[in-house]
């Protein structure tokens, strides 16, 4: 999904989808393929409830960090 929104808002110079960057790795056994946070609790107890979708949320994410690299880059460095 990420290397999605990176094409659509940030393609590569290249013209490649920004998925030929990605490596696959056997996995380690014992560990899980996905992770799912349950919030049925946090609903219930606090009230809480999501504002955005899961794609919308990520996709703002990385514009924030794409129009943001200076602020970014001090970190990193």
């Amino acid at each position: 999904m990420i290397s999605d929104i990176l094409d659509e808002i940030a393609p590569a110079t290249s013209g490649k989808s920004h998925r030929d960057l990605i490596s696959f790795v056997k996995d380690r056994p014992g560990h899980d393929r996905r992770y799912a946070i349950d919030s049925t609790k946090a609903q219930q107890k606090l009230g809480w409830k999501k504002e955005i979708d899961f794609e919308t949320g990520l996709k703002e994410t990385i514009e924030w960090y794409k129009n943001n690299w200076e602020w970014w880059k001090k970190i990193k460095n």
